[in-house]
């Protein structure tokens, strides 16, 4: 397994906050197109505000990238199904703000923060050293606010030699353990991989069509609109287990029209198609109609 290298974020990306963000860790599966294939990678939130989140993912993805999120919000019920753009990634962790939210959605995520901000209304707070922590210093009534001041500062003078010298020292160890640490905790999370995958599935298109929990339209190329072109394009889709579209081409229909309609199917989402129980990938025929105003 080779390291991830670290990214740095693009020209003109800062990661600088400029809401408040809580904590938060749930499960959340992002999916970015790598090459022209969608790609699943599960993670795990670490803040959530009202115009981003903060993920740990057990995959890369790199500034500048649009994602489509899928995650639980505690104690609201429901899944949100989210565009977001990736805003600054640093080994397995990520910063994302949030696209083109619906109204719906985003009142959801503001009375969410809104309601940690009263349960905690000092949100990330900063963390101190671990060896930044010293025993209470007792005085007698004797010592003087002068002097206390004076063992105050030697003290820190020391502590900050002292956190210096093993900062050079511990650098590198720490920062090996630490990636290690958290690829193998992100990894222990992701479902192993079956000895046996199962055969696709046909399924017809009208039962597929009433599995679909998540639709994109299609946009219109302005083109084919202005030329007043119209017509239904077919397309040749395999979806996983997981429900997400794994594989899609078209069958037929106007060309200028084909990759629209295949750019939108591939982020469609439905239900998964079980067989004696068991959640199995299929195959089916879908149609996308185009109709000019």
């Amino acid at each position: 397994m080779s390291a991830a290298a670290t990214r740095a974020p693009l020209p003109g990306i800062t990661n600088t906050r400029r809401v408040p963000r809580f904590p938060l860790s749930i499960p959340a599966d992002v999916m970015v197109l790598h090459s022209g294939v969608p790609k699943s990678i599960p993670g795990r939130t670490v803040t959530l505000g009202e115009r981003g989140l903060g993920l740990m993912l057990a995959g890369e993805v790199q500034p500048g990238d649009s994602v489509n999120l899928d995650f639980s919000l505690p104690d609201f019920g429901g899944r949100l199904h989210l565009k977001a753009v990736v805003k600054y990634q640093t080994l397995l962790k990520c910063g994302l703000e949030f696209q083109s939210l619906t109204p719906q959605q985003q009142r959801l995520i503001e009375h969410w923060t809104r309601t940690k901000s009263v349960t905690n209304p000092n949100p990330a707070p900063p963390v101190s050293s671990p060896w930044s922590s010293a025993p209470p210093v007792e005085h007698g009534t004797a010592v003087s606010k002068t002097a206390d001041r004076t063992n105050r500062h030697a003290w820190f003078q020391r502590a900050v030699a002292g956190v210096i010298l093993l900062g050079l020292l511990a650098s590198g160890g720490l920062y090996w353990w630490h990636w290690h640490r958290t690829w193998d905790e992100l990894e222990s999370r992701i479902p192993a991989k079956p000895q046996s995958q199962p055969s696709a599935a046909y399924v017809p298109a009208e039962v597929m069509q009433g599995r679909i929990i998540h639709k994109i339209e299609p946009v219109y190329p302005e083109a084919a609109r202005s030329a007043k072109m119209q017509g239904v394009v077919a397309l040749d889709v395999v979806i996983g287990r997981d429900g997400s579209v794994v594989d899609v081409h078209p069958l037929s229909g106007p060309d200028e029209l084909a990759s629209a309609a295949v750019d939108a199917v591939k982020w469609w989402r439905f239900q998964p198609y079980l067989q004696n129980g068991q959640a199995v990938p299929v195959k089916t025929t879908l149609a996308v109609d185009f109709r000019a105003d």
